[in-house]
């Protein structure tokens, strides 16, 4: 009789759940991260806690690899297919929201008054998007590589000037320690040249744009500042500081760790391999301070929703969801980035007080400045980054920065100014 009654309430709570289910609405979500197994069950246990935690709304998500995400989005917003929910990159928010692919968040913006400024996806004034991460660069180095040679430690109250930073280049150089002094990163391509390069200039004291008006690249990109920085960022492939644009990816991965180059400009997201291949006496030191302050990139992934959606009750419903902070702690602990909040680093291992990548909430706190926030960012960052490698590759600056200025202002008065 027991098993009868059991079988039978088993039974009846199958079907009562399968109603729930049925009754649910499907809220589409598009995701840029196929191939990252730990990045997708992080995902997916939010997803499954969203779907259980009420009966209106279930969403379902379909991924895409980051390399082909962006093209795919715009292919569906043409033909009127996009999702409910968009995973977009900060810096492309604010095209597709000029473009009419988004509409504004309807959460209450001050639910994120404690989240890092890089995490909010702001446009005309409207919050378009949340991250719930972000991602920071620093200098990577060995305390004994800098006590061998003779160096100061930078800290983010004093970090090394122009002077001090080439000092330790060519001290490295000098010591025969490694193959290279510095390594950028220039195996990397795409938005890593903006993300990471633009952070020097805007140190120098110019600017991808003049942010003043978003209308010209003029004096920003091709001033005396740029003209500068651009001499500079060609002596350290002309002096032989750091490889060029021919650089293996694997030694961009394990450079660093493999002692072959003694500092190197990388992101937080790959500080936990280096700290688990034995780098013990790692330290993360904030961007030289080039003469207008230590500057670095900011804005990561964020959720928001498509313009299109029928159901944006529900996608703004699961992206609040997904605000709260065990699901940022959980995302940080899985893939490395920076929680978007400081109550989440508390739950993480890497973020929390003491915790050996703690240092990257203080970078994004006080040295990140977003890329620019404007609809044609996605041209400018495919200039600038044909700019530099061409200047690494020994073209002439003043030449190349005034090419850039030209095609930037073109693009901006083709398209009537992006309704700055």
């Amino acid at each position: 009789m027991k098993l009868t009654t059991t079988l039978a309430g088993a039974l009846a709570a199958s079907t009562c759940l399968a109603g729930m289910a049925s009754a649910q609405t499907d809220v589409t979500m598009w995701y840029h991260g196929a191939g990252n197994d730990v990045e997708a069950n992080i995902l997916n246990t939010l997803i499954e806690d969203f779907n259980g935690s009420q009966g209106d709304y279930r969403v379902v998500v379909e991924s895409f690899p980051q390399e082909s995400y962006n093209d795919s989005v715009v292919a569906a917003a043409l033909a009127g297919n996009l999702p409910d929910i968009i995973d977009v990159d900060g810096p492309v928010m604010p095209n597709w929201a000029w473009a009419g692919y988004m509409q504004p968040l309807t959460i209450d913006p001050s639910k994120f008054d404690a989240f890092l400024p890089g995490t909010k996806g702001m446009w005309d004034g409207k919050l378009y998007s949340i991250g719930l991460w972000d991602a920071a660069v620093s200098l990577y180095a060995r305390q004994s590589t800098l006590d061998t040679l003779g160096l100061r430690t930078p800290t983010l109250d004093a970090p090394w000037s122009k002077v001090e930073f080439m000092g330790a280049l060519e001290a490295a150089k000098t010591s025969g320690t490694c193959e290279y002094a510095f390594d950028v990163g220039m195996a990397w391509t795409g938005e890593w040249y903006p993300y990471a390069f633009s952070p020097f200039l805007q140190s120098f004291g110019g600017d991808i744009v003049d942010r003043s008006t978003y209308k010209t690249a003029e004096g920003a990109l091709n001033g005396d500042a740029a003209q500068e920085f651009g001499a500079w960022w060609q002596s350290l492939f002309t002096e032989g500081y750091t490889p060029g644009t021919s650089q293996d990816p694997a030694d961009r991965d394990t450079g660093f760790i493999d002692g072959k180059y003694c500092f190197s400009w990388n992101g937080n997201w790959a500080a936990v391999a280096t700290l688990d291949a034995g780098v013990d006496d790692v330290v993360f030191l904030p961007s030289p301070d080039f003469g207008n302050g230590s500057v670095i990139g900011a804005g990561s992934w964020q959720f928001g929703v498509s313009a299109s959606s029928d159901n944006a009750e529900g996608a703004n419903a699961f992206i609040e969801f997904a605000t709260q902070d065990k699901y940022l702690a959980a995302f940080s602990d899985g893939i490395g980035l920076i929680p978007a909040t400081p109550t989440a680093a508390a739950l993480t291992t890497n973020y929390a007080e003491g915790g050996p990548l703690n240092v990257y909430f203080g970078l994004s706190e006080g040295q990140a400045l977003v890329r620019p926030v404007s609809p044609a960012y996605v041209v400018q960052a495919k200039v600038f980054e044909k700019a530099l490698a061409d200047i690494a590759n020994g073209a002439d600056v003043a030449d190349t920065l005034d090419a850039a200025v030209d095609e930037i202002n073109a693009d901006i008065e083709k398209n009537s100014g992006y309704g700055h």
